[in-house]
């Protein structure tokens, strides 16, 4: 039997919304991110949601639908005091402590999960400051390891989130690390690294573009102002930069 376009289109319109509703009603069907991180998939923690998936778009009221830890105490642990702590999104923390003169941001928020739940996480290779008010409350559980004092010591840093971004802020405890060689910081992305620096590194615009999905801005723009203005997570975008320095550098 030969079809017109007729009722060939009825049977395409019936078979697409058809699926649809059979989706919908079965709980297949979602229009929108249910924000939830992946899971361990093997080990004594499998099936339970791994922190180093949390991403900056989540809330912390997301993060405390999947972790055992409610949105008061990270408000209580990042500084924030105002506004509902459940709305509050992580990737606003990079804005808050843009001039503190450290790095605290989505990777800050993925560390205290971790170690406030007792959930794995890998820090080898990583400079993850934390507020000192994060440290507070982590020191105070009582569940750390010697070995993960001993990195909170290293990169706790004392910082005021209600300084507004454009007023730096100066103290901090400890000073941060200074243990690796100049050559070895001289060529770290961070997040007043320039995109100028980053060409200047040996990192070429047609693969910057790539990691950043667009034209390359002003050479004289940090990576994390342009992260900010985008609405993008700088603490995704910079493990890609830093994969494309580490093959060119010296």
């Amino acid at each position: 039997m030969t079809l017109t376009s007729k009722p060939l289109a009825v049977i395409v319109l019936i078979l697409v919304f058809g699926g649809i509703l059979f989706s919908s009603m079965m709980g297949w069907w979602a229009t929108e991110s249910t924000k939830q991180p992946v899971t361990f998939s093997e080990g004594e923690f499998a099936g339970q949601a791994n922190p180093a998936d949390i991403r900056g778009s989540y809330t912390f009221g997301d993060i405390a639908n999947s972790f055992d830890v409610t949105p008061e105490i990270l408000a209580q642990a990042f500084g924030i005091t105002e506004g509902n702590p459940s709305e509050f999104a992580v990737k606003e923390l990079e804005v808050i402590y843009l001039d503190s003169g450290f790095e605290i941001g989505t990777a800050s928020v993925r560390l205290f999960v971790a170690y406030y739940t007792g959930l794995p996480f890998d820090t080898t290779d990583q400079e993850i400051y934390m507020p000192q008010s994060a440290t507070d409350i982590l020191l105070a559980k009582g569940n750390l390891s010697p070995e993960q004092v001993a990195y909170l010591e290293k990169y706790t840093v004392t910082v005021d989130a209600s300084i507004p971004a454009e007023e730096p802020v100066v103290d901090a405890t400890p000073a941060p690390a200074v243990s690796s060689s100049t050559t070895s910081e001289e060529f770290t992305v961070k997040g007043k690294t320039t995109f100028g620096e980053l060409l200047s590194w040996g990192v070429t615009q047609e693969v910057i573009e790539a990691i950043i999905g667009t034209s390359m801005p002003d050479p004289a723009m940090s990576v994390k102002d342009f992260a900010s203005a985008n609405g993008l997570d700088f603490e995704s975008l910079k493990p890609a930069l830093q994969s494309e320095v580490d093959k060119v550098k010296p």
